[in-house]
């Protein structure tokens, strides 16, 4: 069974760090594209980072730029984002998928993970 499986989240004070990781099983999503998600109780979920299939092209929210890093270890099949000096609006579920460049900028991405929870405290 293909699926995507996060970890990583939980609570934090505000300027702490984490690190969100998703592994990905049962097929490669060597050959696809890859983002985070999240979405935060009461609003759409909206794109926090992508990158590309080979792991050396990335974008990110605005929001996010200079305090979030997304990376990926093809040979693993696994996903990260790390987050540093979080703020109390990063406070949402986070979630992994993958597809290809036009379907993460749709969100009709084929493959999701089950969302792992960030909360910051003020």
């Amino acid at each position: 069974q293909d699926q995507l499986v996060e970890s990583g989240g939980g609570l934090v004070q505000t300027g702490g760090s984490l690190k969100l990781s998703c592994a990905a099983s049962g097929r490669t999503f060597s050959n696809l594209a890859m983002a985070w998600f999240r979405q935060a109780p009461g609003k759409e979920r909206e794109i926090v980072a992508r990158i590309n299939w080979s792991g050396d092209i990335t974008s990110y929210a605005d929001s996010v730029k200079g305090r979030f890093t997304i990376s990926r270890d093809v040979a693993k099949n696994i996903l990260y984002l790390q987050m540093d000096d979080l703020k109390p609006e990063d406070t949402a579920v986070y979630y992994c998928a993958a597809g290809s460049r036009r379907a993460i900028t749709t969100m009709t991405v084929p493959y999701w993970g089950q969302g792992t929870q960030v909360i910051v405290s003020s």
